[in-house]
């Protein structure tokens, strides 16, 4: 079996982790306290998001969770290199720098379309 197979499952099926801060992605990763888990089949979101809130603030457990529940792909805000470097080390992509509605990011995720740095604006 080659390498190549995993290209065509990134768009069928994943589970996308979104850290949230008042319905915006967390500007950092280590003080998110909320987070959002939903499950991305074929670029649309399958069934209903879940939002989770954290006890406490910590890097170290939500990396801990990501890995329990599975995640494939973490959208955040800032994060420090080496939580980044763990998780990627554990075949978890990271999207960073994101920045504004995490509705709007989680849309981007699932299409494939999100990238780093990505500023999505308030419509009010």
């Amino acid at each position: 079996m080659g390498s190549h197979e995993g290209s065509h499952e990134q768009k069928a099926k994943m589970k996308i982790l979104i850290t949230v801060t008042e319905k915006d992605v967390a500007p950092r990763f280590d003080l998110a306290n909320e987070i959002v888990v939903a499950k991305s089949e074929d670029g649309k979101i399958s069934g209903r998001p879940r939002t989770i809130l954290l006890p406490r603030p910590s890097a170290e457990e939500l990396c801990g969770l990501i890995l329990k529940e599975g995640v494939s792909l973490v959208v955040c805000g800032g994060i420090e290199e080496n939580h980044c470097s763990y998780l990627t080390w554990k075949k978890v992509k990271v999207i960073d720098s994101v920045i504004g509605p995490y509705q709007d990011a989680l849309i981007a995720a699932c299409n494939g379309d999100l990238l780093p740095g990505a500023i999505f604006f308030k419509r009010e």
